[in-house]
């Protein structure tokens, strides 16, 4: 038990939050929408509900994940939260269809709802915290990739880095996304609705939520699908390959690959050297690239092979272009 509980301290913390502030929004809207029998509230509901539960879940694997290697599992388990956050998808996409089916019988027999200022102060209070939970996402990602921002530019540099974050934060941060964009949908469709009389907005406004919530769903499948199966970091592989070229005794690299595996990375390295160096001098290259590569952010083990100069080039630097 104590071991599980240290681990949930090393869990996604914008997840964790996420899922509190959307389980408390999920109850406030549903009591809502028993009261007033608006549509636009049900898709609400249920999108708040399935981020909840989602968000929950993706805690949960984010602190497992951490778990130590065993004998059993030498590799570690890093990759249990992409299997979770597969997992985790398959809520929201069921949420995603029944939003959509009853946004769609709504557009065929049309009700009017009650409530009016109850719906729009309970979908403004909770896009205002859903977009609180965003920004924390947002502040998340920027500290994941060390990069500093404040204000406006945590948005822009936020959007810019979205691909390098950790899976977990980029799952909360596509969720309360589109859940502050639902909101500020459901709100439009609510107030032209009770203004106009064309009752079908409200389903239409629950179909476009669904089909938001399915976006994140494909979205969040395919880049966890690939983490599962291991994938590559090639931008990783490129500045490490950068920082080992610059070391003295490093003539040539003739391999390297960075596996993700969840939120860790695994290098694995293959470079030549003076093949008149003895083996203590390139046991201490080996020593000290070992030590500057496991102090990049995400390295959790590096594997050096040592190979002689064979006076052949390979390694090129993929952020330079051909004529540089």
């Amino acid at each position: 038990m104590g071991e599980l509980l240290q681990l949930l301290k090393r869990g996604n913390k914008s997840a964790m939050l996420a899922a509190i502030i959307n389980t408390i929004i999920s109850i406030i809207k549903g009591v809502a929408f028993l009261y007033t029998g608006n549509v636009a509230m049900f898709a609400e509901t249920m999108h708040s509900l399935g981020d909840a539960a989602n968000q929950l879940f993706v805690f949960i694997g984010s602190a497992l994940s951490k778990k130590a290697p065993t004998e059993k599992f030498p590799n570690g388990f890093g990759r249990l939260v992409n299997l979770v956050l597969l997992g985790a998808v398959l809520i929201v996409g069921i949420m995603a269809f029944e939003t959509i089916k009853e946004g769609w019988h709504h557009v065929l027999h049309p009700t009017k709802s009650g409530g009016f200022m109850i719906n729009i102060i309970v979908l403004a209070v909770s896009t205002i915290l859903e977009t609180f939970v965003l920004f924390k996402a947002m502040k998340e990602i920027l500290h994941e990739i060390d990069v500093k921002a404040s204000g406006p530019s945590v948005f822009a540099k936020s959007f810019a880095n979205l691909g390098k974050a950790k899976p977990a934060t980029k799952l909360v941060f596509m969720e309360d996304l589109v859940a502050a964009s639902g909101g500020l949908l459901a709100i439009i469709a609510v107030v032209i609705a009770h203004f106009t009389n064309f009752h079908q907005l409200e389903g239409i406004a629950s179909m476009l939520i669904g089909a938001m919530m399915f976006f994140v769903v494909g979205k969040v499948f395919l880049d966890n699908a690939a983490g599962v199966i291991g994938q590559a970091d090639e931008e990783m592989e490129n500045k490490i390959g950068v920082l080992v070229m610059e070391d003295p005794d490093v003539k040539d690299i003739q391999d390297i690959t960075v596996i993700k595996e969840g939120e860790d990375l695994h290098v694995e390295l293959e470079i030549e050297i003076d093949p008149g160096l003895t083996v203590a001098a390139a046991d201490d290259i080996k020593d000290r690239l070992e030590e500057k590569i496991m102090a990049e952010r995400g390295v959790v083990d590096v594997t050096i092979e040592i190979d002689e100069e064979d006076g052949v080039m390979t390694w090129q630097n993929r952020s330079e272009s051909p004529a540089e």
